[in-house]
């Protein structure tokens, strides 16, 4: 059997792989009305998926917002204001391009270091740097 034979073999063999999108899926908030506040359930459970610190998530939401927020003792965030779970949403994906996905490869092995006095996204995976935005 020469090369070709055994890669063909090996091909035909192998399993097919489908395309299931992107390994980094983040979840979606759970947002509820109560009196002027709308409560971020879910917050820190996606603060444990964005694997940052929470209080650093939730300055760029009140900035991305426009709000005034907090976290209670229960873990969620208290945001100031009647917010729609879409607008939340794409605040928390805003978060995810800027401060986890990396620039270069995409994937979310990510880290805030401080260099030089500047904070920046370093990427375990490839190795970039990117700069980002203060909060």
């Amino acid at each position: 059997m020469d090369y070709d034979d055994a890669l063909n073999r090996g091909l035909d063999q192998a399993p097919e792989i489908e395309e299931t999108g992107s390994r980094y899926e983040l979840p979606d908030p759970s947002v509820r009305p109560e009196g002027n506040v709308t409560v971020y359930e879910n917050f820190q459970s996606t603060v444990d998926h964005l694997d940052r610190e929470a209080e650093h998530v939730l300055r760029f939401l009140q900035s991305e917002l426009g709000t005034a927020a907090r976290i209670d003792e229960a873990g969620r965030a208290r945001l100031t204001g009647s917010f729609k779970q879409s607008r939340v949403r794409d605040a928390v994906e805003a978060y995810a391009d800027g401060f986890v996905r990396c620039s270069e490869c995409g994937l979310p092995d990510t880290r805030l270091v401080t260099q030089n006095g500047a904070t920046v996204l370093k990427c375990d995976a490839c190795g970039a740097l990117s700069a980002v935005p203060d909060v």
